[in-house]
């Protein structure tokens, strides 16, 4: 199914500046004359913020007029420590930008690198990207549906969230060693290939989410109280969404179907077969039923991961890129020298500028490389849709009650580590 069109590209960017002015015009028309409005923070110390994120509100009562993100709370100056890093220590400051789902800022991060360098991987390595991808997407929307169930009050939802989290981690933690900020995905293919007994554990896994998600259903999506909090609340139209950058789940709840994994195929999603999830109302009920039926889709991509794993190298075979086997390094010097020179000085990539983006959990995320022939990036800057999509924060709570802020913060899941990156 093509994604339905909305407006071009040119005429998008010029509704931006009418987006913006019409919301300035709204919130100073619902404003009283005598302008008896409260300034509250929210932030960055709430629990309900997903960690330090700050809102400015402007109030009315309970009604908020304005709204106002305020970030820099957790910055690390990631994309300027990139350069001070060879492209394969990388890795390691990449994937503690979005923490909850950091296999895929690897990804983005290699791929970038990998065009660069012209290289072509093997299937394996690349059909394990992608199983490692749609696995971290699992952990990522578990976590979502955890953390939004607690913020409106569904303490039981955290806890179910939770365990269905874990054993997604575990299976993690069997393949790379970490639970989270593996450095897994290296330029050329992976750290490691798949450990032994991993379709059996993964199988296992994939088998008991089903029942879960019908608990889920009957817990949260059937629940009056649920879809009171949520039906209506935070909405934003196809036009907004696109006009402010939007993408993931909340441009897919507008209706706009644009998955970056079939409408501009990387890795091998052309080869498996998967349903690109939509909504009708651009609200946050539509966010939330968005990424509970992405689950299911996740576990069809990874099924078929199983069972079209081609054999083969995880990585490819360039000694300029790729370190020799571990068991080398014992045998032979020129393997030990090889292994120091990578790991230390690391390896020259040639001139030029590259720009990859994945779907990530949240939407797209992008990394955008330049390099001077060096080993180590001159530029690096990343897409982050966190960071994008706090944007649409004022919108989706402007003329809204102030208890319906968090469940509007909570709908657009952001992660702060990759805001203030």
């Amino acid at each position: 199914m093509a994604p339905r069109p909305i407006a071009g590209g040119t005429e998008v960017l010029r509704e931006v500046g009418s987006v913006l002015r019409i919301s300035e015009a709204q919130a100073q028309e619902d404003a009283p004359d005598d302008a008896e409005t409260t300034i509250i923070n929210m932030g960055p110390q709430h629990p309900s913020t997903h960690g330090v994120l700050r809102l400015m509100l402007e109030l009315e009562g309970e009604t908020v007029l304005r709204t106002k993100p305020v970030i820099g709370y957790l910055h690390t100056g990631m994309e300027k420590t990139a350069e001070t890093l060879t492209y394969l220590q990388g890795g390691t400051n990449v994937t503690r930008m979005d923490y909850a789902s950091p296999i895929f800022n690897e990804l983005a991060f290699c791929l970038s690198a990998e065009q660069l360098l012209g290289l072509e991987l093997p299937p394996r390595a690349t059909w394990i990207r992608m199983l490692m991808c749609e696995l971290n997407r699992l952990t990522s929307h578990f976590l979502f549906l955890a953390t939004n169930g607690m913020d409106l009050g569904s303490t039981s939802m955290m806890i179910y969230g939770w365990r269905e989290r874990e054993e997604g981690l575990r299976i993690l933690e069997m393949i790379t060693g970490l639970r989270m900020n593996h450095n897994f995905i290296r330029i050329g293919g992976s750290a490691a290939d798949l450990p032994d007994g991993w379709q059996q554990r993964l199988t296992t896994y994939l088998d008991s989410i089903p029942e879960r998600l019908e608990e889920y259903e009957v817990l949260m999506t059937n629940q009056p109280i649920w879809r009171e909090r949520l039906q209506g609340v935070g909405s934003i139209s196809a036009e907004e969404a696109l006009a402010l950058g939007a993408t993931g789940p909340i441009l897919r709840s507008t209706g706009y179907a644009w998955d970056l994994r079939r409408d501009m195929p990387y890795l091998a999603y052309d080869q498996v077969e998967f349903d690109v999830i939509v909504g009708t109302y651009g609200d946050s009920f539509d966010r939330y039923a968005i990424r509970l039926n992405e689950v299911r889709e996740s576990v069809r991509i990874l099924r078929q991961c199983i069972e079209m794993m081609p054999k083969g190298d995880y990585r490819i075979q360039d000694k300029k890129v790729t370190p020799p086997p571990r068991a080398r390094i014992d045998e032979s010097m020129e393997a030990l020298i090889h292994h120091f020179k990578i790991f230390t000085e690391g390896f020259k990539v040639p001139e030029g500028e590259a720009y990859e983006a994945v779907e990530s959990p949240r939407g797209e995320l992008g990394v955008y490389l330049v390099s001077d022939g060096s080993a180590k990036p001159y530029r690096m800057h990343v897409r982050g849709p966190s960071f994008v999509n706090l944007q649409v924060l004022p919108h989706l709570m402007h003329g809204g009650l102030i208890a319906d802020a968090v469940a509007v913060i909570s709908s657009v899941d952001p992660i702060m580590g990759e805001v203030d990156r």
